[in-house]
């Protein structure tokens, strides 16, 4: 079993799944970088190519890693809850590891020059006008899941990363003619596939922890969606809760545990920067 790397991030499941959404419209385009960014950009409906026509495929099981549990950690997230609320970057500064770093694709892009708030502040875009930087750290602060980062001693990095069959996963993408944009996994088992986006349509099939497919939904509006529209191992198309997937591709942010407590560790992924 292998794990993705540098898949990731973080927190409401809403911003998570409607990152999803904005990442297939045919499959062509890369996933929002973070929670904030994808509340920014939302679902587009319009296609660049029409996706494959949906057909039944075979089941790849997911594995959830198992999360980090520890009473600090969790004090962390609720500091962090409320630095956010109050956009207090000084704060904020004081919980930031001083060996922060940035793992992106080229290698550790944090400036060892500055202190580890800058770095932060740059990846998740804290000086945009708009606020959506302290949305992103409200948002990990919200995400209760953390897995241990591979290599890095007591580092565990959020949202915990799913563990699945590479192999598996790459010759379901060839059997379906899809991009790895177009599915999301199962956050838990037995997940209700219902006929339309109404909590009360009528359940067509059920799913277990495994990757499902996410189509664009042609009768969306620009109001935020309520529900995503799925293909389903059959080939049945249908409706299920935002929250119950994420996608893969988007950034995690770490957290190590210090002398003097939990500090925010590092950031892996793209960031904000190369909005």
């Amino acid at each position: 079993m292998q794990k993705p790397s540098t898949i990731s991030v973080a927190a409401g499941a809403v911003f998570m799944t409607a990152a999803l959404l904005s990442s297939i419209p045919g499959g062509a385009q890369t996933p929002p970088s973070s929670p904030a960014q994808a509340q920014k950009e939302p679902p587009q409906g319009q296609a660049t190519q029409q996706p494959t026509p949906p057909k039944p495929y075979k089941k790849v099981s997911v594995t959830l890693a198992p999360s980090i549990t520890d009473p600090g950690l969790d004090a962390l997230r609720k500091q962090l809850a409320d630095i956010a609320a109050r956009k207090d970057r000084a704060a904020l500064g004081r919980l930031v590891s001083k060996d922060f770093f940035w793992d992106r694709e080229n290698g550790n892009s944090a400036d060892k020059n500055k202190p580890g708030i800058d770095n932060l502040a740059t990846v998740a875009g804290l000086d945009a006008k708009d606020g959506l930087g302290w949305q992103t750290i409200a948002d990990y602060a919200g995400e209760p899941s953390a897995s241990a980062m591979e290599g890095q001693k007591d580092v565990a990095c959020s949202p915990a990363t799913p563990v699945f069959n590479e192999d598996e996963f790459k010759a379901l993408l060839q059997s379906t003619q899809t991009d790895p944009g177009e599915w999301g996994y199962a956050l838990r088992d037995g997940i209700e596939v219902r006929e339309s986006a109404a909590a009360d349509a009528k359940v067509v099939e059920k799913l277990g922890l495994q990757f499902v497919r996410v189509m664009p939904d042609p009768a969306a509006s620009d109001a935020k969606p309520t529900a995503l529209r799925v293909v389903a191992p059959s080939g049945k198309v249908g409706f299920i809760p935002l929250d119950s997937v994420f996608p893969l591709g988007i950034d995690q942010l770490c957290y190590k545990k210090e002398a003097d407590g939990w500090k925010i560790a590092g950031y892996l992924g793209a960031g904000a920067a190369t909005e």
